[in-house]
């Protein structure tokens, strides 16, 4: 049977960081109305924002930010 137990390496390493959020807040600073948006439209608005981040912006941003925090790369 194999094991399933996670050392403190990968709990370390595999941890997530939150990135963002959003909030009726943001909608109406850009100018929609809120009154009448529930928390499934939220949902569906928090995870189509997640895709588009992730298929857009995300990698090129990680980058550009890690190398701004002087993170090293791996040498080749």
């Amino acid at each position: 049977m194999k094991s399933t137990n996670k050392t403190k390496r990968d709990l370390k390493y595999y941890k997530d960081f939150a990135i963002t959020s959003v909030c009726r807040a943001d909608l109406e600073e850009v100018g929609f109305d809120t009154k009448s948006v529930d928390n499934g439209t939220m949902s569906k608005l928090a995870s189509k924002m997640a895709d588009a981040y992730c298929e857009f912006s995300f990698w090129e941003d990680l980058e550009i930010i890690a190398e701004y925090l002087k993170i090293k790369k791996h040498k080749k």
